[in-house]
């Protein structure tokens, strides 16, 4: 075997080895019951996504295999085997106008469907109005007024799981604190930007209840693949049940005198609350005459933090995942039994929050030792000359064993 056919032979075996690790990477692309499937839409925004979709990709795909089939026959036609050159002439100009006309009219019959889609997903009949802001790296939710019949008496302010009533239509008012970011949850529409200084909506609707994921879309970032969030959709009773929870006093779970978790309490407000809120959090203190009184403890962020917010701690074991939601605050089991629940039975399940037996208390606890260990943030002492001493994401503030006990047993009663 000369040299160049050894070349020759290894060039195509890798080849081979390249084209089966592409094949292999599209098949693990196509897992039954992905939960982030454009293809299996779970509202009526989705399905005209899906229905769009479908028709370009068959027209695509048509076209495609026409295209590679006629590649395909010229090289085999036209491989040089020795032969003259042919004559060259100046083409043929009923080919050239057909292969002109072709094309317009196939762009023709996707823009019609296009355009009328782009329109149906613009409109603005919704039963509830939630504000939505991106910041690194979580998603912020501030909910008034009333949402699917729900009277939201006060302000509810969440993270990571935008908690919406089902068959209602929801329009989300979407914004940026910082940089830009893109709201997508695949199963129930598209993508919108969240720009600064710029108000984008966006208009979700869910089928039945049941847990609907999605994650940040445009690069954002230090730890922009490390920023999802999840639609949770509850029947409009679960609904308001959720809502009652989130509006409870502080007075309704809090920790009862000497306990950990009222050490935990003091260890947060000492710790955490520079950052961030909970809602109707009070602690001791004095007026202007020296008497003692009850002062609510209030978040400063923008002292502390570039995008001036943090997200709110206020009934945190309501929800299934914090940071971002990028980490679970239930065991796997618990979290795969939530995810799998029949539609009748997610809403009782999601209603119970974070129990003792379904706790996963590991992530929880790394998070409060080191969190850039677990989340990469722009949190370097020696960086924050840049930024006034502001950081972006939360700082590792060197809690001590005893003081991460107690923040758990405290958090593990906000629900």
């Amino acid at each position: 075997m000369t040299v160049f056919e050894n070349l020759s032979s290894r060039i195509r075996r890798r080849g081979f080895l390249a084209g089966a690790a592409v094949f292999a990477t599209l098949l693990a692309g196509c897992a039954e019951n992905a939960p982030q499937d454009t293809f299996e839409p779970a509202g009526p925004n989705a399905r005209k996504i899906d229905g769009l979709q479908r028709e370009l990709f068959y027209i695509s795909g048509i076209v495609g295999i026409i295209v590679l089939a006629a590649v395909a026959y010229a090289v085999w036609k036209f491989k040089d085997r020795g032969q003259d050159i042919p004559e060259q002439t100046h083409g043929n100009p009923k080919l050239e106008i057909l292969l002109t006309i072709l094309p317009a009219i196939i762009l023709v019959v996707v823009a019609v469907p296009t355009v009328s889609a782009v329109f149906e997903l613009d409109k603005k009949d919704n039963d509830c109005i939630i504000n939505v802001t991106g910041q690194q790296w979580w998603w912020e939710y501030d909910y008034s007024g009333t949402c699917g019949g729900v009277e939201i008496t006060e302000p509810i302010v969440t993270s990571g799981e935008l908690v919406i009533p089902a068959g209602t239509p929801v329009l989300l008012r979407i914004t940026s604190r910082d940089v830009i970011h893109s709201f997508w949850i695949p199963r129930l529409n598209g993508k919108r930007d969240a720009v600064p200084g710029r108000l984008h909506t966006l208009r979700l609707e869910a089928d039945q209840p049941g847990m609907y994921t999605g994650q940040c879309t445009e690069f954002c970032g230090l730890s922009h693949a490390r920023m999802r969030q999840a639609a949770v959709a509850l029947t409009p009773a679960d609904f308001q049940t959720w809502v009652n929870n989130q509006l409870e006093p502080y007075s309704a779970n809090a920790p009862e005198a000497g306990t950990t978790a009222a050490v935990g309490e003091e260890t947060f407000i000492a710790q955490c609350s520079r950052c961030h809120q909970v809602d109707d959090l009070t602690t001791a203190g004095k007026d202007d005459a020296g008497n003692d009184i009850t002062v609510p403890v209030l978040a400063e962020p923008d002292r502390y933090v570039v995008s001036g917010s943090a997200p709110n701690l206020t009934n945190l074991m309501t929800r299934t995942a914090f940071a971002g939601w990028t980490f679970d605050l239930l065991t796997e089991e618990c979290r795969d039994r939530l995810w799998n629940a029949p539609p009748d039975e997610f809403g009782a399940l999601y209603l119970q929050g974070v129990t003792p037996e379904c706790f996963d208390e590991t992530n929880l606890r790394e998070w409060l030792r080191n969190p850039p260990a677990m989340k990469p943030m722009y949190t370097d002492p020696n960086n924050l000359a840049a930024s006034d001493g502001k950081t972006r994401g939360m700082p590792n503030l060197n809690l001590t064993q005893d003081q991460i006990d107690q923040l758990v047993a405290y958090l593990l009663e906000r629900k």
